[in-house]
């Protein structure tokens, strides 16, 4: 591990260790956690820098009226059977 590399982990730990309130016992995840972020801002991209494509903007959408509530339906009444 170069000096310089090392130096940033150990600056970016103690960031995280403070951000979380200074735990005690944590000290590994803060590590990994801030070699992960170290080593992620140094990667280079696999094809390069691309530009960016346009953000597709959406134009709003005209406001449909609103439709009005339906009536609640009836309540059905059973008829009684005629007898045979």
């Amino acid at each position: 591990m170069t000096d310089d590399r090392h130096e940033r982990i150990r600056q970016r730990a103690h960031e995280i260790w403070e951000q979380a309130g200074r735990p005690e016992g944590a000290h590994m995840e803060h590590w990994d956690r801030a070699t992960a972020e170290i080593d992620a801002a140094a990667k280079p991209k696999a094809n390069g820098p691309k530009k960016a494509a346009a953000a597709k903007v959406e134009k709003p959408k005209a406001a449909k009226a609103e439709k009005p509530a339906k009536a609640p339906a009836k309540a059905k009444v059973a008829k009684p059977k005629a007898k045979a």
